[in-house]
Parts: C-alpha cells; sequence; structure tokens
C-alpha cells in the first residue's frame, strides 16, 4: 500500500539521547527535582553560548516576557510601551498587566518585524521602550533604530523565542536589549518540554527577575550582601521569608535544565540545517504565487512563511484545501495567529486605532502562514513539499 504524503507542523525535539541524560540524572540518589543546581548550570551555560552576563531559566516564554515588563514596573517606569501587531500574545498582555500602554505598529514584509519607520514616528515623551519581537527566526534590528532608541534612551526589550541564534550582523539577537527573552516550547530551535529565559546584562535587572520568579522572595536574588541589606531591613520579618516583590512561581526545574544542558550542545548545528532548509525553500517556491523577498541576513529559521501574493479568499480555500488534502499542517495567520488587534481581548483598543494604517499586517492576518522546518528535514521532502505547493490552481 502506497504510503501518503505527511508534514507535520512540528516534529518533536526530545530525543533518545536527551532522555537518556534525563535517566541517567534520576538514577542518583537523592536528586532534588525542583530549581536547583542543574537549572544553574544550564543559566551559565546559555549565558555563554548567547553572550550575556545573565539568565534566568523559567517556566515559559510567555513568563519570560511577562517577567521582562515586570522588571520595568518594579523599577518604576510608567508610559508607553511600542508593541507589534504580529507577535504571540504575552508580549501585549505583559505590557497592558504591568500597567504600561501598548503602541501599536505594523510590519515590514520583508521580515515580518515591527516597521521601524513607524516606531520610530510613534517614539514620544511617554515612551518607555520598544518591545520588539524577532519573529520567526528573522533580524528585526538595524543601525538606525538602535541609533534612534539610544539617542532618545528607550529600552529596548527583545522577544527571540522564534529566533534562536539569528543574528544582527555578527552578533546574536539578545544582546541588544536591556532584556531578552527566549522560549524553550515544543519544537522550538532548543527545547525543555516547556520553558524560557530571560536574559540581561543588568545586575539589578538579575535580581528582580530571579526574585520575582519565585514569589518575590529576597533569598531568591543571588546575592548574599543584597540578602543581608534586606534581612537588616526588615527585623520583623522572618528572614527565609521575606517579600521584596510582588512576584509568581514561574520556576522551571531540574528535568528541563538537564534536556536544556543536553539540546544546547547540538544547537548550532540544527539552526544550520534549519537555515539551509530554508534558502532551499525559497530557492524552489513559486514567487509568482508565493512571497519570497524576505531579508534572509543573519536569518535562524523556526517554519517557513507562506504567504499569498494576490489577495483572494477563493484562492486562499483552495490552498489550505490541497495543503488539506496533502496532510502538510499549517497555521494561518504566521506568528501568533496574525493581526493580535484583531483579537477579542484588545477589542477597547481596536475601537480607537484604523486597522487600514496596518495593511501589512493584516495581509499576513488573511493570506499568510507557517509550515514545519525541522533539523531533521530531507531535501527531497522540501522539493515535494513545494512541488505541491506550486501546483496549485489558482482561480
Amino acid at each position: 500500500m502506497k504510503k501518503l504524503f505527511n508534514h507535520p507542523l512540528m516534529e518533536n525535539n526530545i530525543t533518545r539521547a536527551d532522555i537518556s541524560e534525563v535517566i541517567k540524572f534520576l538514577k542518583k540518589k537523592n536528586q532534588i527535582l525542583t530549581s536547583g543546581a542543574k537549572v544553574k548550570k544550564f543559566e551559565l551555560e546559555w549565558s555563554k553560548w548567547l553572550g550575556v552576563k545573565y539568565s534566568v531559566f523559567v517556566n515559559s516564554g510567555s513568563s519570560a516576557n511577562f517577567l521582562s515588563i515586570a522588571c520595568l514596573n518594579e523599577m518604576g517606569l510608567k508610559g508607553e510601551i511600542i508593541v507589534p501587531t504580529l507577535t504571540w500574545i504575552s508580549d501585549i498582555v505583559s505590557v497592558i498587566k504591568n500597567n504600561f500602554n501598548p503602541v501599536f505598529v505594523d510590519i515590514n514584509p520583508k521580515n515580518l518585524c515591527m516597521d521601524e519607520d513607524q516606531i520610530i514616528s510613534k517614539i514620544n515623551k511617554k515612551t518607555v521602550a520598544v518591545f520588539l519581537t524577532h519573529a520567526q527566526g528573522f533580524n528585526g534590528l538595524s543601525q538606525k533604530l538602535l541609533k534612534v532608541l539610544k539617542k532618545k534612551k528607550i529600552l529596548l526589550i527583545e522577544d527571540v523565542c522564534e529566533s534562536h541564534g539569528a543574528k544582527f550582523g555578527k552578533v546574536k539577537l539578545g544582546n541588544f536589549g536591556i532584556i531578552s527573552n527566549f522560549s524553550f516550547y515544543y519544537a522550538h530551535h532548543l527545547s525543555t518540554i516547556e520553558g524560557g529565559m530571560l536574559c540581561t546584562n543588568s545586575k539589578k535587572i538579575y535580581q528582580i527577575a530571579r526574585s520575582m520568579r519565585a514569589h518575590g522572595m529576597a533569598r531568591e536574588i543571588d546575592s548574599v550582601n543584597e540578602e543581608k541589606k534586606i534581612i537588616k531591613k526588615h527585623p520583623l520579618l522572618s528572614p527565609k521569608f521575606i517579600f521584596c516583590h510582588p512576584g509568581f512561581n514561574f520556576r522551571n526545574n531540574e528535568i528541563g535544565a538537564v534536556i536544556g544542558s543536553n539540546q544546547l550542545k547540538r544547537l548550532d548545528t540544527n539552526n544550520l540545517k534549519r537555515m539551509n532548509n530554508f534558502r532551499l525553500f525559497l530557492k524552489l517556491i513559486d514567487k509568482s504565487k508565493f512571497y519570497n523577498d524576505f531579508d534572509v541576513k543573519g536569518n535562524s529559521n523556526y517554519a517557513f512563511p507562506l504567504i499569498l501574493k494576490k489577495k483572494s479568499l477563493k484562492n486562499r480555500d483552495i490552498l489550505e484545501n490541497t495543503m488539506k488534502k496533502f496532510k502538510i499542517e499549517f497555521r494561518r495567520g504566521n506568528a501568533g495567529g496574525g493581526n493580535q488587534l484583531r483579537q477579542p481581548y484588545l477589542k477597547n483598543f481596536k475601537k480607537k486605532l484604523n486597522l487600514n494604517n496596518f495593511k501589512f499586517v493584516d495581509h499576513i492576518h488573511f493570506y499568510g502562514y507557517y509550515i514545519g522546518n525541522y533539523p531533521s528535514l530531507t531535501k527531497f521532502k522540501i522539493k515535494k513539499i513545494c512541488k505541491i505547493l506550486n501546483s496549485v490552481n489558482f482561480k
């Protein structure tokens, strides 16, 4: 019987080698599985790989997003934060729930990241930060944008959840903002089952983030001297239960850290495979039907972006039916389901905005997709996928 073609959206990144490391760890006597020595080890390894001073391992990229903006709040900052319309919901929710006002901008179709000219035009005296998402492995930075942010003293927060290893120039993304975030979700470049990382070169932010990761406790700030100062300042409180920040439990565990440390060994190799896959995909895909004019410099591709050139709901239905027929799993809207301004949770913000000012993200919303790209994907299968997509007969 002929085997049916099948291309899932994601492939599990947890390998037998990762499981073996976990088993080896669990066989040791009296292991404490909550956050401990393995978590600290993974944080140090990640910091070295990325090139930053401090990293905080948390239970998801969304938690890293929230902690990032919560740190700004704890530092007494107030005002507006410029956010993308093509991103994961947690970026925008983090801004709103930490009492900042989100300011939305459209995207640049060449990299699916925020349009830098719109960012610059919307900076004003109330602007505290720019929360920039490097979507689907693309770099969203430029010297022009960095120069303006530095001159105007606007903080940069980088969401690198889908772009591990991507670069601006020769430097990995995640080194340019005061804080950067990564996700280690299933099938991302590196996976710890569930997990994320907050990274920074600021000792103050590092200590706040560590504390808020674990209920806001003083004993979690990773500084004996600072902890002693806090204990001395609060003599009526139990030294082990001083809650100096309004924190949560965003901790990860030792098993996730063991997997993360093992996966880090092959991250660069896997990223190169993903990028080579992406270049082959762009070379083969029919550019008369699908958009392929992307800025791939520094890219560390997470998933293949498949964007119809023509605005046609009929063609969209034809494409989706074809992908379903050949079991090519897809998600419409690319990162986060498309234009976040069309989501119910932002209905009050949408009332004040004209969606015609967000035409590029709206095109992605209705006519953009992503399909799976992973290190084990073969050239033969990529060619087969492109052949299927290119053969679609549009009206």
